[in-house]
């Protein structure tokens, strides 16, 4: 599957587009390429532009009194961008990190919002996107609350299965909030079951 194919399937699953609204969207993308260890946005850094994963993983997080805390992952067929800073246009609070090489196709907000504003079907994608974050982020508010620790790793991997194989252990312990240790016992008792 070519790459604007995999980015055509993921909008229209939000909601179908007419030919002539599809060919007007995709006028206002852009590729580009990342390297592991690159970064898409920096804390503090104005974010721009909604990515869109065709090749890669991202990492999500902040820093504060020096120590990392991860907030989300992105995966290939994913989104991805600093929404508070896009939506704010107030600098990022978050770091985005490439954890493997990567190909996106950029869309840039103030083309994205002009689209939304000529296209009933583009504005509906764009709602449907925000649902979708804001369903995303609730869901991970509820895990962290409610879950042990061993459940969210059940639930990450059975979200993500790929995750074990570009995501590190203290990236991963970051995200489920537990320390690196106690998420090597968990992963030992997870595939030993």
């Amino acid at each position: 599957m070519d790459s604007l194919q995999k980015l055509r399937q993921v909008v229209f699953s939000l909601h179908p587009l007419p030919d002539k609204e599809w060919e007007q969207f995709t006028e206002i993308l852009q590729y580009k390429s990342f390297s592991k260890g690159d970064f898409l946005v920096n804390e503090g850094e104005q974010e721009h532009n909604v990515y869109f994963l065709l090749k890669g993983t991202t990492r999500n997080y902040f820093n504060k009194d020096g120590k990392e805390f991860t907030v989300a992952f992105h995966f290939e067929g994913e989104f991805v961008t600093a929404f508070y800073s896009l939506i704010t246009s107030k600098p990022s609070v978050v770091t985005i990190e490439f954890l493997e090489d990567a190909d996106v196709v950029a869309i840039p907000y103030n083309k994205l919002q002009e689209f939304y504003t000529s296209s009933f079907n583009g504005a509906t994608v764009g709602r449907k996107m925000a649902e979708m974050q804001y369903a995303r982020r609730l869901e991970k508010e509820m895990e962290l609350l409610s879950l042990t620790a061993e459940e969210r790793y059940a639930r990450l991997l059975e979200k993500n299965p790929k995750i074990v194989a570009s995501v590190s252990v203290k990236h991963i312990s970051s995200y489920l909030g537990i320390q690196p240790e106690s998420l090597s016992r968990i992963r030992k008792q997870y595939f030993r079951n």
